[in-house]
């Protein structure tokens, strides 16, 4: 898994004023910015790109129900356009294009900023997130990604074509629920994938320890960290737009706010579970190697104890004294042998017993 900076890029704001639009993110995208519109109401959809960016600014204030989604947040230009067109804060703006954003709601009466992160996972690459930011109103959404090819919301956009479900039948917060309900659905994909992972790991661990594991593991609780830094504080987000007094959340989409911060808390549960099953391999891994390490250290220390006295008589009779009693002896070579052998299975029968070896 791929080294991770989680602050990288933001050294290009540093002394900036605030406000200022500095596009901060760094993950492969397509390189350009696209706009999508669907308006709906329980009767018709229309979808379309607008040619000119002129046919966004009617869209707020009709009957309709509008979701304008952007992709790709490289032209500041085109996001301070839409701040021009909704009367945003600059430092909606300035965090919109600042990728690095965690999970979090703010209200500003009219509208409500809310931002979340999209997660994937890849045995390869890790966990990787992608930062949405949503500006929810009345009678529109506006959804910002950093335009990663792909995204979770296309079940949504199936169902609204479809008709299927009440999400054409309510208001803009239903929509702004349905989105967050399918970013919420991924993780529950990514912590499947993660769960696959980590019993493979187990297996490996179980055959034998060795330093690939070890990196694989720290590697893999890394990327936890990271995810947990991602969803846990969108439980506050969630909480807030159930229990919140905006009156653009209905009190028919606070139900299913309620919901999704159940979900939430049971990701939550699903990462700190597999946060405890990584330190208890790492754990593994450590007392494996000093068991190993053990077994090495013992088997020495029998070898060395076994030549100990063996040494010792070779080096009584490597002496060069001239008068020596034993020196005279027809058959003392095959003697002291006899003594040494003699010894040496005495003392593996005797570490035998007291099973040491």
């Amino acid at each position: 898994m791929r080294r991770r900076s989680h602050y990288r890029g933001q050294s290009s704001k540093a002394g900036l004023p605030p406000g200022t639009l500095v596009h901060t993110g760094k993950l492969p995208t397509t390189g350009i910015s696209t706009v999508s519109v669907m308006t709906y109401s329980p009767q018709n959809i229309h979808e379309y790109r607008p040619d000119n960016l002129d046919q966004c600014i009617p869209i707020k204030g009709t009957s309709d129900i509008t979701w304008v989604n952007v992709e790709g947040l490289q032209d500041v230009e085109l996001i301070r356009h839409f701040g021009d067109c909704y009367g945003l804060h600059p430092l909606i703006l300035e965090d919109i294009v600042n990728t690095s954003q965690r999970p979090k709601l703010e209200d500003y009466g009219d509208y409500i900023f809310i931002v979340a992160r999209m997660v994937g996972f890849h045995k390869d690459h890790g966990i990787e997130t992608e930062q949405i930011s949503m500006i929810l109103g009345p009678g529109y959404l506006l959804s910002f990604q950093e335009g990663i090819e792909g995204d979770v919301f296309e079940p949504v956009r199936e169902r609204m074509r479809a008709g299927r479900g009440r999400i054409r039948s309510l208001e803009s917060d239903y929509l702004a629920y349905g989105l967050i309900d399918a970013i919420v659905d991924g993780y529950f994909t990514v912590l499947e994938d993660m769960g696959e992972f980590v019993e493979d790991l187990e297996e490996e661990l179980a055959e034998g320890p060795t330093q690939q594991i070890l990196k694989r593991i720290i590697g893999l609780k890394r990327e936890i960290i990271f995810m947990r830094k991602s969803v846990w504080p969108l439980r506050e987000v969630t909480a807030a737009l159930e229990r919140g007094e905006s009156k653009l959340i209905s009190d028919v989409s606070r139900v299913y706010f309620r919901d999704i911060y159940d979900h939430t808390i049971q990701v939550i549960d699903g990462i700190e579970t597999f946060r405890d099953l990584l330190s208890g391999m790492l754990d593994l891994y450590l007392s494996s190697i000093g068991n190993r390490t053990n077994e090495v250290m013992k088997f020495l220390t029998v070898i060395g104890t076994i030549f100990l006295p063996l040494t010792f008589l070779v080096g009584v009779y490597g002496m060069n004294f001239k008068h020596m009693p034993e020196l005279e002896r027809p058959n003392g070579y095959f003697e002291l042998w006899g003594v040494m052998v003699a010894l040496s299975l005495l003392m593996i029968l005797y570490f035998k017993r007291k099973r040491w070896l």
